[in-house]
């Protein structure tokens, strides 16, 4: 991997990590909408990777790996944003449910469950759900929630400070990796095993559905509403501080 003078080579990098690229562009496609290509990721993906390799001296001895892995989902989703794949409105109605688990969960003590939130937004439970399944591939951060709609700071700018640096990578060297793994914990045990499922043992949806013995689309309905608690807890953890 390395030339007689120690560089890395960065053919014998390309290669190996391509399959990588391929991996994380059809884990990040099971939780997009149909409109969304596997292709157009991978090919953002591989933009991301050369990234990595010609960056990868200025990591200081950081694993490669997981360098390539932070550079690769963020080119993956500088395209999902540049292609603007969930429409303003789905957004906007993602926003109206973070706020009503908000509310409730400040009155009950405890998150609501999917019933309470759909009475609280005047919803038939399949209307809720369906909107759930309309609003999948929900990200947790958006590069647009460090500033609202109308320019002022928003609430991750109270985890982030330093303006100068990559919005994602400066979230991750404060509390913020700690509030989401706060957040995680408290969410309801259904939708706790569904995120490490995800995440952590990296299976698919439909894996996931036979583990928990739901349907594909089930399970989809479920993260979106798990990430939609996930921002919501930490949009009123940033403004009140920790417990």
């Amino acid at each position: 991997m390395y030339t007689v003078k120690g560089k890395v080579e960065k053919d014998s990098l390309l290669t190996e990590h391509m399959p990588l690229v391929k991996r994380l562009a059809h884990h990040m496609k099971a939780k997009l909408p149909p409109s969304v290509e596997v292709d157009d990721l991978v090919q953002a993906g591989m933009i991301g990777l050369l990234d990595a390799i010609s960056r990868y001296e200025e990591t200081h001895g950081a694993q490669f790996e997981t360098y390539a892995v932070m550079r690769i989902r963020g080119a993956m989703l500088d395209e999902l944003r540049s292609s603007d794949w969930m429409p303003r409105s789905m957004r906007q109605d993602m926003r109206k449910i973070e706020n009503a688990m908000a509310t409730l969960q400040q009155r009950l003590g405890r998150p609501p469950s999917e019933s309470e939130v759909a009475k609280s937004l005047k919803l038939s439970l399949a209307d809720y759900q369906e909107m759930l399944s309309e609003g999948g591939g929900h990200q947790l951060v958006y590069y647009e929630d460090f500033h609202d709609e109308d320019g002022n700071d928003s609430f991750l700018d109270r985890y982030a400070h330093d303006e100068d640096a990559d919005p994602l990578r400066a979230l991750l060297d404060t509390d913020f990796r700690q509030a989401v793994i706060d957040a995680i914990d408290a969410l309801p045990p259904r939708e706790k095993m569904l995120m490490g499922l995800y995440y952590e043992e990296e299976l698919n949806l439909k894996e996931i559905g036979a583990v928990m013995g739901v349907s594909e689309s089930r399970v989809s309905q479920l993260h979106t509403q798990a990430v939609a608690r996930l921002r919501a807890a930490l949009r009123e953890q940033a403004w009140t501080g920790p417990a």
